[in-house]
């Protein structure tokens, strides 16, 4: 059986969680690859809204079996606040949940220097969360990490007290007070939760379960064009969140992939700093804000939002290999009488179809305008009930990437979602 991945295109916050929870009901198995705390995958059932971090999207479905893999940074202490969570919903979270060994953990000294790497580029800030990943990444590349696993070995404390000592070292070169007592208390009771947990060899799992004929999603985080080597470098996050994520962030083979699926917003946001070719920083741009609720799931901060760049888009699903496509907040543009896509830029006053290498090269949009349809397209539950107009807007970006949208989103709730006939 294939692993199958889900994929953000664009700079994330494309809507993953919500798919891979409607996804998740085909699925016995839903892997998380990369990324940290720094994720907020919002699920919308009923009456419940719940914002995951770390915790995979198919944990709210019967039956599955929910891996953090080894390309996840993990905090302990956010961790067992989020499973906390869940588990007062009445989910059985320890039953649907396995953590890979080889994951690395977020520790308290991270924040802290996440904060002073920040405070020190001052007006190049890269527009982080703050929440220790980047560091966490940084130690795990130069082989200081502190790893799940460890915490089940009589190595753990001087291990753990061998990297607090490096970080508090850095830390006094920034002139920061390093008294940490109060949160590694927090972080410690936090870790014998963790211990409390199904801990395993990650690879060696998915690899059994792929034999044994399991269908596997994989679940990514942020988006493709902020991949550390693909995306707005050096705005980008610390992992890779291309498809190539999947097999490193799992222990995965190439071979193994089966369907990419692409998420991305029928129109564009971003968060933080680096470049945003079509961003609106006007009235329009606000409107899309205000109807699409753009306020970060995990900081709450406004996000950046622009007309959807179908020169980035293709180029995410040409680093990924995408096979088929899902269109999320489609609603959100109901609204508009005409409605603008990205088809090409002037770059530095010359014509081009290839996103940039140079961050601060001047880029401004070509667009293609469309019709708006005018109408209220968050009721319709068959395909055959969307406007004509909408249904234009669709053909055009299918051709224009050559992938297949086979799923569109027209509001938060598992209902309010179209699945395309094959």
């Amino acid at each position: 059986m294939s692993l199958d991945v889900v994929l953000g295109l664009q700079w994330g916050d494309e809507g993953k969680g919500k798919i891979v929870d409607v996804m998740a009901e085909s699925y016995p198995v839903i892997a998380r690859f990369q990324g940290g705390p720094n994720a907020g995958h919002s699920i919308h059932f009923g009456k419940t809204d719940f914002v995951l971090h770390s915790v995979p999207a198919g944990v709210f479905r019967k039956g599955t079996t929910n891996i953090i893999g080894n390309g996840v940074v993990l905090d302990p202490v956010i961790f067992k606040k989020e499973c906390e969570d869940i588990e007062s919903l009445g989910i059985p979270v320890k039953d649907r949940l396995v953590i890979a060994k080889r994951a690395h953990l977020i520790v308290p000294t991270h924040s802290l220097l996440d904060a002073a790497s920040e405070k020190a580029l001052g007006k190049s800030k890269i527009g982080s969360t703050l929440k220790g990943i980047g560091p966490a990444y940084s130690d795990k590349i130069g082989r200081n990490g502190l790893r799940v696993g460890d915490i089940l070995t009589g190595e753990f404390m001087e291990k753990f007290n061998a990297l607090k000592a490096k970080h508090t070292a850095i830390l006094k070169q920034y002139g920061l007070d390093t008294d940490i007592s109060e949160k590694e208390a927090e972080w410690m009771k936090a870790v014998d939760y963790l211990r409390g947990f199904n801990i395993v060899d990650g690879e060696y799992l998915v690899n059994d379960l792929l034999r044994a004929n399991k269908r596997i999603l994989a679940e990514g985080a942020q988006g493709s064009m902020l991949d550390v080597d693909f995306g707005s470098y050096p705005f980008v996050t610390s992992s890779s969140t291309a498809c190539a994520g999947a097999c490193t962030g799992l222990g995965a083979a190439p071979t193994r992939i089966g369907k990419v699926i692409g998420i991305f917003k029928a129109y564009c946001t971003r968060v933080g700093s680096g470049p945003f070719p079509t961003e609106l920083d006007d009235e329009t741009g606000e409107e899309l804000r205000e109807r699409g609720y753009e306020f970060g799931a995990t900081t709450g901060r406004p996000r950046r939002t622009g007309w959807l760049d179908l020169v980035a888009l293709r180029y995410a699903i040409m680093i990924s290999g995408v096979t088929e496509l899902v269109m999320m907040k489609s609603d959100v543009l109901d609204s508009f009488d005409t409605i603008k896509v990205a088809t090409g830029y002037m770059v530095n006053g010359v014509e081009s179809d290839h996103v940039p290498f140079d961050v601060n090269a001047d880029v401004k949009p070509v667009y293609k305008e469309f019709k708006g349809w005018k109408r209220n397209i968050s009721i319709c539950r068959k395909e055959e009930d969307l406007p004509y107009e909408f249904m234009m807007y669709v053909k055009f970006i299918e051709e224009f990437t050559g992938v297949p949208i086979k799923i569109f989103s027209l509001g938060p709730d598992r209902d309010q979602t179209i699945v395309r006939e094959a």
